[in-house]
């Protein structure tokens, strides 16, 4: 679906526009359930093999913000998508927490089982959430992923913080370098896209998520094996982000720019996307995102879907982990 045509389908009818909107929505995931936890970071379990820890962390405006934090070894830190939670990483834990490496995903605020409060849904803030939680854990040398609006908040991180605590950082199908179309980024959607998305979302959000996995998924494509199970863990999780955060974080991940936060990452950078993506597609932002970034490798998945930890999440792995043992 290219961006005419997914500017084109948000105009034609209800169904047509939450598909087509959604052509530059960002998120994953899986199933989660509500927590609370204590003000301060807490080992729950250790294990004779490693650490598990599941525990929730109070940022200074007092937003509890969930994180998982499995494994022991060198730290890599996950950020996911909109509108879901760290359960949209847990293919890529499991495998790198099983090859040595400790892993960290916080659900962000607004979504799965963090506060939901009605200030401070921002990018910066996200991006300030995500800082102060990687001191308080004393993360130092970790590798950054970013998925879809993920990728938006690793760079804005290391845009706002530097590159102090991180080694490396992967963007896999991110919305960098900038989603909205404009003078100086012709390529972007119009801001009328967008505020599709936030109709469709206010209109009937459970069913905007249900039409959105299939392009997200990429199940209308030729030969695609589809799964209700991937459907139905998206809508669940979704649902899970209250109405506030997910109808603001529609702005956060469509109107920042992006573009000065990447000149500052001159660490390695893997940038990963997939060719078919139809939510972020390829040329408006990992095409643009290569011409900004100093010291960054291009891995373009021929037919990938916006999805990739998921439906391509034995090739996706593979990759971290020769991009974290690279030296």
């Amino acid at each position: 679906m290219s961006l005419v045509n997914a500017h084109s389908a948000a105009s034609s009818s209800r169904r047509t526009l939450l598909i087509g909107s959604a052509a530059v929505v960002a998120s994953a995931g899986a199933v989660s359930a509500r927590a609370a936890g204590s003000a301060a970071p807490s080992k729950l379990h250790a294990g004779a093999s490693g650490f598990l820890r599941s525990n929730m962390f109070t940022t200074k405006d007092g937003t509890q913000l969930y994180y998982k934090d499995w494994g022991s070894g060198p730290a890599v830190v996950f950020s996911h998508g909109w509108p879901l939670s760290a359960d949209a990483w847990e293919d890529q834990m499991l495998f790198l927490a099983n090859r040595g490496y400790r892993v960290i995903a916080h659900d962000r605020r607004g979504h799965g089982r963090s506060s939901q409060p009605w200030d401070g849904n921002t990018m910066d803030t996200y991006a300030d959430d995500l800082a102060e939680l990687v001191n308080a854990l004393n993360l130092k040398g970790a590798t950054f992923v970013g998925h879809s609006t993920g990728g938006g908040e690793v760079a804005r991180y290391i845009g706002r913080h530097g590159t102090a605590r991180v080694a490396k950082a992967v963007l896999v199908g991110a919305v960098t370098p900038l989603m909205l179309q404009t003078p100086a980024n012709p390529g972007g959607l119009p801001l009328s896209v967008f505020d599709g998305i936030r109709a469709g979302v206010q209109a009937d959000r459970a069913q905007f998520f249900r039409d959105f996995t299939t392009p997200f998924f990429g199940f209308n494509r030729p030969g695609a094996k589809d799964s209700q199970g991937l459907r139905d863990t998206f809508v669940m999780i979704g649902m899970q982000t209250g109405l506030r955060g997910a109808y603001e974080c529609i702005k956060q991940f469509s109107e920042t720019d992006f573009t000065e936060d990447l000149k500052k990452m001159t660490i390695p950078t893997l940038v990963v996307h997939g060719g078919d993506d139809q939510i972020v597609p390829i040329a408006a932002s990992a095409m643009a995102a290569m011409k900004l970034l100093k010291n960054a490798r291009l891995e373009v998945y021929k037919d990938g879907s916006h999805a990739l930890p998921a439906t391509s999440k034995d090739r996706l792995n593979a990759d971290l982990l020769a991009f974290l043992q690279a030296t």
